[in-house]
């Protein structure tokens, strides 16, 4: 992969501890490279093409390309909205002006600008997991979100999150970094969508740091249709304090290659982690789940139940893992994901994983990968259903489950109906 030299300096560059972790991140890059298969978390995602493709640095008309409405307000969605148009923020789509009273939001290169210090330990800091991606969005994002709840402060209305990825002379590369905090008794509701026309082959890194205080929740929909040539790299890092509760719904439909690397450490006492998710694959698409939870603080709960199908050529990798750390007793987790093959070229890997470290503590684990049973396709039919509408029927009736739970009741239906729109052809 390769990019060229930014044209302008990034904003906060002059800050010298943020120009050192820029460095130090973009120097541990070049040492260590892209991931490969000797990464057990990229074990199923080969980046063979992607190493040869060359992308712009950034979009220098981002600021003014026509975007349709049918991109940033599905129906369903109300309340204020953030939107990224090729990585760039975007005040004039945006609608910030609905901000409950207690929510502090501003795009990450203005509070580089102005308010950089409360910056200073997320950003600086490096893990010793982060890999080729996650150092370079270390190096090189030029914004993203920064947003506060402050204690107490109960959001009634959801944010929204767009990004958009749109035609561009070439092909363009950008890096996001959000920054998200829930504070104590404090709650908030995220929808993340992607969207993106089929002319659009850019590469969005998008790295995400939650950290939910003491009785804090957050309710997460993600509805991802990026363009069918793009790639869409995520990884999101979740820290849930005392009796914290995230709740996650997704539904993974669009990109060439989407990958995201979901990481949650339940760190307090009686947190709790909830994640539904289904992919639809066609055509060459390939889809990389990861969903990593660590228990750390007693008496946690996590429940993981994810769905995959794939037609065609299509490619799907799961790997949930659940791993309970020493002195984490009580700890009840379970992870669940069920796939179904409809075609003899399709392919799904699935790779559910335990740890145990601790005494007193549930944890369940299974999966599978199959057909659509004959026998229920034999009885639809001899109730005068066509076999392609009964095929459709059981894989849209197998994923429908995950979406089970989102709010409002507008959303769920937008989502339904999505999912309705992208299940792949079946083959005899």
């Amino acid at each position: 992969m390769q990019t060229a030299a930014a044209a302008s300096p990034l904003p906060g560059s002059g800050l010298a501890w943020l120009d050192s972790a820029r460095h130090e991140a973009l120097r541990a890059f070049l040492e260590r490279g892209l991931p490969d298969n000797r990464n057990e978390l990229w074990k199923y995602t080969a980046l063979r093409a992607l190493q040869q493709r060359a992308y712009a640095p950034c979009d220098d008309e981002a600021t003014s390309r026509p975007v349709s409405n049918d991109f940033l307000w599905p129906d369903g969605c109300d309340g204020p909205r953030v939107v990224f148009v090729n990585g760039v923020f975007r005040a004039d789509l945006s609608r910030l002006d609905d901000l409950a009273d207690g929510v502090m939001l501003q795009p990450l290169s203005k509070a580089l600008r102005h308010q950089s210090e409360p910056l200073r330990f997320l950003l600086a800091a490096r893990g010793e997991e982060d890999d080729g991606f996650t150092l370079l969005n270390r190096a090189l994002a030029a914004d993203g979100l920064v947003v506060r709840v402050a204690a107490g402060v109960r959001v009634s209305q959801p944010l929204h999150v767009v990004h958009v990825g749109t035609g561009a002379d070439d092909a363009v590369a950008w890096h996001l970094r959000d920054l998200i905090e829930v504070g104590e008794d404090a709650s908030l509701t995220v929808i993340e969508h992607h969207v993106g026309d089929d002319a659009s082959g850019h590469l969005a890194n998008l790295v995400r740091d939650i950290t939910l205080r003491e009785r804090a929740q957050l309710d997460w929909v993600i509805v991802q249709r990026a363009s069918s040539e793009a790639t869409l790299l995520r990884r999101t890092d979740c820290v849930l304090h005392e009796n914290a509760c995230m709740n996650l719904h997704a539904l993974e439909l669009g990109g060439k290659l989407a990958r995201h690397e979901l990481r949650a450490e339940l760190a307090g006492a009686h947190a709790r982690f909830t994640s539904r998710g289904a992919f639809v694959l066609h055509d060459r698409q390939h889809a990389d789940v990861e969903v990593l939870v660590t228990h750390s603080g007693r008496d946690t709960v996590s429940d993981s139940l994810w769905r995959g199908v794939a037609g065609d050529r299509a490619r799907g990798v799961v790997h949930g893992r659940i791993l309970v750390q020493p002195g984490a007793d009580g700890s009840d987790g379970s992870f669940y994901n069920k796939n179904l093959l409809l075609s003899p070229t399709a392919e799904i890997d699935t790779r559910p994983a335990l740890e145990i470290y601790a005494d007193e503590v549930k944890a369940n684990h299974g999966a599978t990968v199959g057909q659509l049973d004959e026998n229920i396709l034999f009885y639809l039919r001899s109730r005068g259903i066509s076999l392609e509408v009964a095929r459709r029927m059981l894989v849209r009736a197998f994923c429908a489950v995950t979406l089970d739970g989102i709010e409002p009741p507008g959303l769920r239906e937008h989502c339904e109906a999505l999912l309705a729109e992208q299940l792949p052809e079946t083959e005899a």
